[in-house]
Parts: C-alpha cells; sequence; structure tokens
C-alpha cells in the first residue's frame, strides 16, 4: 500500500530555513520508497533572514511558505490546510528554520515554545499513532510537545565531530531520554512512534547524513 507522508518544511536555507540537503534526502528516499508526498509550511514571515554568505542577518524579509516552495519547486500547501486523516506520516527536516521559524529555540532555547499550526499537527499525528520522522534540531519539536519521549540528535560530549552535543542536554532538562548515535543511524521511540536522527548536528560527509536519513525515513515508513 501507498504510503502518504506530510513533509514540514521551514523555509530555504540552513541559517534562516530547512536545511536544503536534509531536505532533499527526505525526498529522495521517499520517492524510492514509492511514497506519497505532500509539503507544508507555515504561511508567516521568517524570524530574519540571513546572508549565507557572511552567515549574518539582513534587513530583508521573507515568508516561509514562499521560500520553502524553492524546495518543492513549487507544489507546496499552507500548513494550516494540513489534515492530518489524510496521510500516514509526518517528516520534518532540520535547519535552523525549525528553531526560528517553527519554534522559537533559537532565542528561548528549552523554553521554547511551537508555532501553533505546527504543534497542532504534531499532537494530531501522535493521538492518531501515526508516526513521526525528525532530524537533525528538529527533536526539540517532539521534546517539547511529547514529554517523556526518546530523540537523538547525536552525541552528548561536545567536539569538532559534534560542535552542537550540548543541544542533548537542554533535551534532557526538557524530560527526554537521549538516546547516543552515529550520523549514519536513526532511533526510534516504539512508544511515542517517532523516530529520530542527528543529521547536520553531527560535522560528517554528506553522504553519511543522507544515509542516516534514509534510515530514519526507512523506519518511519515501518511504523506507518
Amino acid at each position: 500500500m501507498v504510503k502518504r507522508v506530510a513533509v514540514i518544511l521551514s523555509g530555504c536555507g540552513v541559517y534562516d530555513g530547512t536545511e536544503i540537503h536534509e531536505a532533499s534526502a527526505v525526498l529522495v528516499h521517499l520517492s524510492r520508497a514509492d511514497a506519497k508526498v505532500q509539503m507544508f509550511a507555515p504561511n508567516a514571515d521568517q524570524m530574519h533572514v540571513v546572508n549565507h554568505c557572511e552567515g549574518k542577518p539582513t534587513e530583508e524579509k521573507r515568508n516561509v511558505l514562499q521560500e520553502s516552495a524553492r524546495i518543492a519547486r513549487g507544489d507546496v500547501t499552507d500548513l494550516a490546510k494540513l489534515e492530518v486523516s489524510a496521510f500516514d506520516a509526518a517528516i520534518i527536516p532540520g535547519g535552523f528554520g525549525v528553531a526560528k521559524n517553527l519554534s522559537d529555540w533559537a532565542v528561548k532555547n528549552k523554553d521554547c515554545t511551537v508555532q501553533p499550526q505546527l504543534e497542532k499537527v504534531i499532537r494530531a499525528f501522535h493521538k492518531a499513532g501515526k508516526p513521526l520522522g525528525m532530524c537533525c534540531i528538529s527533536p526539540i519539536l517532539a521534546a517539547k510537545i511529547l514529554p517523556g519521549c526518546e530523540v537523538t540528535v547525536g552525541q552528548d560530549k561536545e567536539c569538532e565531530k559534534w560542535p552542537y552535543a550540548g543541544t542533548a542536554g537542554a533535551l534532557k532538562e526538557m524530560g527526554c531520554k537521549h538516546v547516543n548515535t552515529d550520523v549514519d543511524k536513526a532511533h526510534v521511540d516504539v512508544k511515542n512512534k517517532l523516530v529520530t536522527t542527528c543529521a547536520f548536528m553531527c560535522n560528517a560527509p554528506i553522504h553519511k547524513v543522507f544515509d542516516g536519513v534514509g534510515v530514519m525515513v526507512k523506519e518511519t515508513l515501518k511504523l506507518a
């Protein structure tokens, strides 16, 4: 049976939107699995726009939905129109857009709030027993909404390979169980039907990130 998957984006570009390589990896692996995909994003302004050459914010204003359309080749729908009953699973790629546009984690860390439409969607998928796949920084969304869930953002000891390992500590403070995994692996929280992988939370070759995202997609579809 063909699995129907909602992919939720947060803009376009690692510093202020969806991490493009992660989104592409998700879409390639879903395509290979013959899943039917529909992409969604909030119809709202980005927190800010970052010059990706300099890594610095600009005065420009951009819309999350319109920017997500760059990844979706124009075929993206307002998140407000997502009907959970129409899908078997949902996947959220990473990128700073998760921490800036889908939540305010970038500003408030563990005291963050999740974008209201997305919080409603995540709660609805969970209540319906439908799996959620998340990669990179996206597991912070599950940590905020599903207390006690099991997630991975890679490793919990910071080093050159794991520059964002401090995130694991914040997740633990939020009441989650963090499971250390390598970049080409994923963790499955069977109870919550939640599958996570670290992706670019690890300073790793892109093919290893691609492989880890593939495991996340495969395990998410197995739960659907």
